[in-house]
């Protein structure tokens, strides 16, 4: 791929100098510094995710809670707790279920309890969803009045159409991305977002440089970056970033802090693009992607919140790092 062919703007830059602050971010509130620990107005501001996936609170909290649970889960009982977390991706909705029921497995599972589990939630006036992305309804396909009961029919849809085991047969990220996006109301974004938990897991072991799909956000943030692609995909300019980042920061004079020498990952370069179509709809207000949006929904509050033990899939030999 030849970039000379693409023209940056003045975001590309801004997407090198986002992720090293955003980093920096990262690492000022894991050495217990106070906020806000940065000196940047707008990420000060505004609610932005870790430039990795996997230090974001609810993956954290997927993979040492749900995946790596001390207790010991069964292939299938495993797939099923990753997807029933993912399904509404919000850690206290998580929490009622098992503090309700004691464990969350498959072989456990029974719609009516968890259905009215849910409802109980809900008429309490608490959300079961995370706002982070929107599941869809799946009333087409389950015919269920509720979002969750036709949620919750395509999770069983999912482990009795036998799931688990094709999850054991995927021979790469891609394979496993497109056996989830065979299932119906899925759609290409979720269906690698759950790719990449799953793979976070030890039922599977990809790569995270092996395969990437480009969400809305990442195509609004990567047409912001370099205006006309050149008949290339968001894929290709995605993967293009990442095998050239140490370059990039260099080349900027930015000082980027590695996560405990793991680079950017072809995920996480994704998620990048993503949350610098934010940061630029304040930065750089004139600078359009695929749509117009101009402002950014979510401003930070600093509410306290748990400190957060930070723990990685054991396969990337990040854990015995963190507090050297």
């Amino acid at each position: 791929m030849g970039f000379e062919e693409l023209k940056p703007t003045p975001v590309y830059d801004t997407y090198w100098k986002f992720a090293a602050k955003r980093q920096e971010v990262f690492f000022n509130r894991l050495g217990g510094g106070d906020y806000p620990w940065t000196d940047d107005k707008i990420i000060k501001k505004y609610k932005f995710t870790n430039a990795y996936r996997a230090s974001d609170r609810v993956s954290q909290y997927l993979i040492r809670n749900v995946i790596y649970e001390d207790n010991y889960y069964s292939p299938e009982d495993q797939c099923f707790r990753i997807l029933f977390f993912k399904l509404f991706n919000k850690i206290e909705t998580w929490e009622y279920i098992k503090n309700a029921l004691g464990e969350i497995t498959y072989s456990s599972y029974n719609y009516e309890r968890y259905n009215q589990l849910l409802m109980e939630r809900m008429g309490a006036n608490e959300r079961i969803y995370s706002a982070a992305y929107i599941m869809p309804s799946g009333k087409s396909r389950f015919g269920y009045e509720k979002k969750h009961q036709n949620n919750l029919k395509l999770l069983e849809y999912m482990m009795e159409s036998g799931l688990p085991q094709q999850v054991a047969k995927a021979k790469s990220l891609e394979e496993l991305y497109e056996v989830l996006l065979a299932y119906p109301t899925l759609g290409t974004f979720l269906a690698f977002q759950f790719a990449i938990d799953i793979n976070y897991s030890e039922l599977c072991d990809f790569s995270e440089m092996s395969f990437v799909v480009a969400g809305p956000g990442a195509k609004n943030g990567i047409r912001k970056c370099f205006g006309d692609i050149k008949g290339y995909d968001y894929e290709d300019v995605i993967r293009y970033v990442a095998e050239r980042q140490g370059e990039e920061f260099e080349k900027r004079g930015l000082r980027f802090k590695s996560l405990f020498g793991r680079e950017l990952q072809l995920i996480d370069c994704q998620n990048l693009f993503c949350e610098t179509d934010k940061y630029a709809r304040v930065a750089h207000p004139d600078i359009c992607g695929v749509d117009d949006r101009k402002r950014i929904k979510q401003q930070y509050t600093n509410r306290n919140l748990e400190r957060i033990d930070f723990f990685y899939p054991p396969k990337w030999g990040l854990n015995h790092k963190l507090n050297t």
